[in-house]
């Protein structure tokens, strides 16, 4: 097995996961199979329980695995299908390595991080590099590896020295390190300064580990003199020194590594010259360029609790995109922040409100993301109501499905006190109840999570149309409430119709308003699944809807055309 490390200096969120994934989508293109791990170094067994503000958004796996959003990026870009153990975490190996010493493996040693710790971590790589993602048989030619937080992180310690101890044992051919570090430009100077980086390497270099490429995150290209003061210092060859400059998108930055010749220098590091070919990555560039030229774009409210962190909605805002280009639109996200539209904020902030319901006016259409809590649901009823009664195209996801089932209870059932057990445990009148396996003890991997079966119960609905007419489709999940079944008679009686069910056609997966062009909501999570070049059926429907071309498209499709 090769490997390629990603490390991160200087500071966080330079964009890591992306460039570990357009490394791979380069290597990918000479010819290679790929397969990528992230290591995280928090103590969390998983990202299951951390808040969309502290980390982004909970990226869920086919398996169930609740990991860090990056594996999504891996999965988009590299179009592969991940487990849970592609994401390493210092609470995943620390437990491992506890079970291991109760049971008593270690034979009455001292369990220590050296060797114990590093061992495992090195286990755990070794183990998981091997397992094919990519849907054929036998191991991948390249695993990428990306160490989250940055170098110099008492947290990420044991991995560097478990790292360390990797490239020696897997020998120099097989192991090619990466370094992503930041190029300032002061204000007052107006000069890129390498000295952040050139401390980084350092660091990175009195742990064992010497950085093979360098990749330079900076707002405009960098300058020859920059590159030559950075090899001379961090003594890393001219030709190493890849630039990731700012770019119009993020697809543009495996083009940027290919222009540089990212691939030959690290195929030449890993001896792997022989048998790559050169990069095909037309395709790519074809997309990139697509997205950048399109000029007509449609207006998406998108009505949820975390706006103030976009990375909250990443992968529902990567399915929009790619929707939208499949439809050659460029996507003009709004973004409303829930309680902003509730009656107490017009008493509080009146400005923000009126703000608030102007952009949903002036949407094409209307999405509610998933989310967890209390706080603006109020909001995104309002969002659902006026979506519903204005015909305008609404997608509700996860809790935007039990949104709208609770607002249809209030407004048309008259069901005054319909509600969630998760927002009100004392109501008589529950609409969405918490899942009968669940449990009300322990927050961590305890929801409906990962790939299972939904199956159409009406065959000329639109959601089953969009999906080509199958018998079921397979989607990700990640909740513990539901949809009471012992209102779903009363709530199809008055038009509100359950057109997607589990495999006991108990548990409500599909709700569409026939009456209205485009009203659904979806238990599952259709984002996780949607490619750049594989849009979701779903998010191409609602983009299609939003612009009027739902029908012709549908009619189209239907027809073979």
């Amino acid at each position: 097995m090769k490997y390629v490390l990603v490390t991160g200096g200087v500071v966080s969120g330079l964009g890591k996961g992306v460039t570990a994934s357009s490394i791979g989508v380069v290597l990918k293109a000479c010819g290679l199979r790929i397969t990528s791990i992230k290591i995280d170094p928090y103590l969390n067994t998983d990202a299951g329980t951390m808040s969309p503000f502290e980390h982004g958004e909970v990226f869920v796996l086919d398996d169930g695995g609740e990991v860090d959003l990056d594996l999504g990026n891996y999965e988009r870009f590299l179009d592969v299908t991940l487990t849970r153990d592609n994401n390493i975490t210092t609470g995943k190996i620390f437990q491992s390595v506890i079970e291991k010493e109760r049971r008593g493996d270690y034979l009455g040693k001292t369990v220590q991080v050296v060797p114990h710790i590093t061992d495992a971590i090195k286990n755990w790589i070794e183990s998981v590099a091997v397992i094919p993602v990519d849907g054929k048989e036998g191991a991948a030619d390249v695993c990428v590896i990306e160490l989250g937080g940055t170098v110099g992180d008492i947290e990420s310690m044991p991995f560097i020295e478990a790292l360390r101890q990797l490239s020696f044992s897997v020998g120099q051919d097989n192991f090619c390190l990466i370094h992503v570090s930041l190029i300032p430009v002061l204000g007052v100077v107006g000069e890129q300064k390498t000295k952040p980086t050139q401390h980084s390497v350092r660091e990175l270099r009195a742990l064992g580990l010497t950085p093979h490429l360098l990749a330079c995150r900076s707002a405009q290209p960098l300058l020859e003199n920059t590159k030559e003061k950075l090899s001379q210092f961090c003594h890393v060859a001219a030709a190493n020194i890849l630039n990731i400059h700012d770019v119009p998108n993020i697809w543009h930055i495996p083009l940027l590594l290919m222009n540089q010749n990212s691939h030959y220098a690290i195929l030449k590091q890993l001896n792997l010259l022989s048998i790559a070919t050169p990069p095909d990555l037309q395709d790519w560039t074809k997309m990139a360029e697509t997205y950048d030229n399109l000029t007509n774009s449609v207006r998406i409210a998108m009505v949820g609790k975390y706006v103030g962190l976009t990375d909250s909605y990443l992968s529902v805002v990567k399915a929009l995109l790619h929707a939208c280009i499949a439809c050659s639109l460029k996507p003009s996200i709004d973004w409303i922040a829930a309680s902003d539209l509730e009656d107490d904020t017009a008493k509080l902030t009146p400005e923000a409100h009126a703000a608030a319901w102007e952009t949903l006016r002036n949407a094409a259409c209307v999405l509610v993301p998933g989310g967890f809590g209390d706080r603006g649901v109020r909001g995104m009823m309002l969002a659902a109501k006026f979506a519903r009664e204005n015909n305008i195209p609404y997608l509700g996801i996860c809790l935007g499905m039990q949104i709208s089932v609770i607002e249809f209870a209030r407004s048309v059932l008259s069901m005054e006190r319909a509600n969630s057990e998760e927002f009100d445990a004392q109501t008589s009148e529950n609409v969405v109840i918490f899942m009968p396996e669940g449990s009300t003890t322990h927050m961590g991997s305890t929801m409906r999570l990962g790939s299972r079966k939904t199956f159409f119960q009406t065959p000329d609905c639109i959601t089953a149309k969009l999906y080509g007419n199958r018998q079921y489709v397979d989607e990700r999940h990640r909740h513990r409430y539901e949809v009471n079944p012992d209102i779903i008679g009363v709530l199809e009686e008055r038009g509100l119709k359950f057109v997607g069910k589990d495999e006991t056609r108990k548990r409500m997966e599909i709700l569409e308003l026939p009456s209205h062009p485009f009203y659904i909501g979806v238990q599952f999570h259709p984002e996780f699944k949607s490619r750049p070049r594989r849009p979701s059926p779903l998010f191409l429907g609602f983009m299609l809807a939003a612009t009027g071309r739902l029908e012709a498209f549908l009619n189209n499709h239907q027809n073979g055309v």
